[in-house]
């Protein structure tokens, strides 16, 4: 294949990438956005495998044979609560694959035509050295937010006392130690670098507390784009520079939609993590000296029909009890008694940006029947029924009205304002953040303990008796 026409071959598939990323941005042309996507993926794997310096095919067909298998069996069997956990493992191996190329070119650069041994461009070693550095804090960083979404780690933060001036330490020593690499080419200084880096990218995430996992999964989405385009510089591959850009810019800006939804700087989050895991409440019905109004499915059932509009909450409970398709046959059976149904999704809802979207529309739920928090935030107040289903921390007015709350001035759904709350959760246990939803003890708020699955079946079986 000539070099014009590979050019031109990557400069199509770079387009097919950004018009993908264009589809995924609405929920609408999010199908196209991903065949799109696929695409252009396989127009720039095909266009580097026919290129002329590829001398032997046979392993890479293995690896496509090895990596695609196990990309089947996971997308098989992965559930839906558990992609944050697959997109943060995913993104450890952009950061690793990073690492290998460019100690690969460091060893062999004649083979990437940077160079020779002991003689590699200036040019070359900064983008290695930036690509290396960037892929292995991505590496461990991935690898403990993994952890702590699946629960092998604690989502407490890990804290200790020098904690902030440890990071600048190593961050330093990576700087050092880069420009010792710059300089002198050498391997020892490179690996050094490496090390420091997979330091850093543990002591960077474990102090970063469950409820900011969202955002930093969206940070990570950054690095790993970041990284891949340093992979790109190392290859001369023009097709990867520019994916990779377009995943690191596109990782940023959702990390400060994410920061913007939780009113918190990314500096904030990467320095002051806040959110445990939370530990199981007091018994059902009580909190202390307070008590919490609960009820029964035949309940929410007759007040939801009766009512005149319902506004639909959607969480992380719904999500573990893969209540979707249920809750859709209920919202679909309201809507036949006259009912106006709507679904309000918060930014953070869930442990990943679109985590409630995704889910909603696995179980065809009317993509203009799902509205994010600035659209109907204000129609709480004339809501007959917000119905929360397992949303915790993104409902609690104490981000509003308890400057002592972690949460406080995170922008959150009004539900309270609505004419009644039913509440579907398990217990009484704290939320993601860690701290009690002061909604539960609300006038108007009804509690449905329970399955979130279960608890919407019952309600569908009273709606149609």
């Amino acid at each position: 294949m000539s070099e014009n026409l590979s050019a031109f071959l990557y400069l199509v598939a770079s387009v097919c990438f950004i018009l993908s990323l264009r589809g995924l941005s609405s929920p609408e042309t999010a199908r196209n956005g991903n065949i799109l996507g696929m695409v252009g993926m396989a127009i720039a794997i095909l266009t580097t495998l026919a290129s002329p310096e590829v001398v032997s095919y046979t392993t890479i067909i293995v690896g496509i044979l090895l990596g695609g298998a196990i990309g089947t069996v996971i997308a098989l069997k992965i559930k839906m609560t558990a992609l944050p956990q697959l997109v943060a493992a995913f993104h450890s191996l952009v950061g690793l694959a990073a690492v290998f190329v460019a100690a690969a070119a460091l060893y062999s650069p004649g083979a990437y035509g940077i160079g020779t041994a002991g003689n590699i461009g200036a040019a070359s070693l900064i983008e290695m050295g930036l690509g290396v550095a960037i892929g292995a804090i991505t590496f461990t960083g991935s690898l403990v937010a993994f952890g702590k979404l699946q629960g092998i780690v604690s989502g407490t933060p890990v804290r200790f006392t020098g904690q902030h001036m440890l990071n600048l330490a190593i961050a330093i020593g990576i700087l050092v130690f880069g420009i010792i690499v710059v300089t002198t080419e050498s391997h020892m200084a490179f690996w050094i670098l490496v090390m420091l880096a997979l330091v850093l990218g543990v002591t960077l995430i474990i102090p970063i507390g469950g409820a900011d996992m969202p955002v930093v999964v969206s940070m990570l989405n950054s690095y790993s784009g970041w990284a891949a385009c340093g992979i790109g510089f190392t290859l001369q591959n023009n097709a990867l520079i520019i994916t990779g850009a377009l995943v690191g810019a596109s990782g940023a800006i959702l990390s400060y939609i994410m920061c913007k939804g939780m009113n918190r700087s990314i500096f904030n989050v990467i320095f002051g993590g806040f959110g445990t895991e939370g530990d199981a409440g007091p018994a059902v019905g009580t909190d202390g000296d307070r008590s919490v109004k609960s009820g029964s499915s035949d309940d929410a059932a007759f007040i939801m029909k009766n009512a005149s509009s319902v506004i639909i909450v959607p969480g992380y409970g719904m999500a573990v009890a893969q209540a979707q398709h249920a809750l859709r046959e209920m919202g679909d059976i309201l809507k036949a008694e006259g009912v106006n149904v709507r679904y309000a999704i918060h930014p953070v809802a869930g442990r990943m940006p679109g985590h409630m979207n995704v889910l909603l529309a696995e179980a065809n739920v009317p993509y203009d029947d799902v509205l994010e928090m600035e659209e109907i935030n204000r129609d709480f107040g004339t809501a007959d029924v917000a119905f929360v289903i397992g949303a915790n921390d993104i409902t609690n007015p104490a981000a509003k009205t308890d400057p002592s709350s972690p949460i406080f001035g995170m922008p959150i759904l009004e539900v309270e304002k609505a004419k009644t709350v039913l509440f579907i959760k398990r217990s009484m246990s704290a939320g993601y953040a860690g701290i009690q939803n002061e909604l539960f003890f609300k006038d108007n708020t009804m509690m449905l303990f329970g399955d979130a699955k279960k608890m919407c079946e019952e309600i569908v079986m009273h709606l149609d008796e």
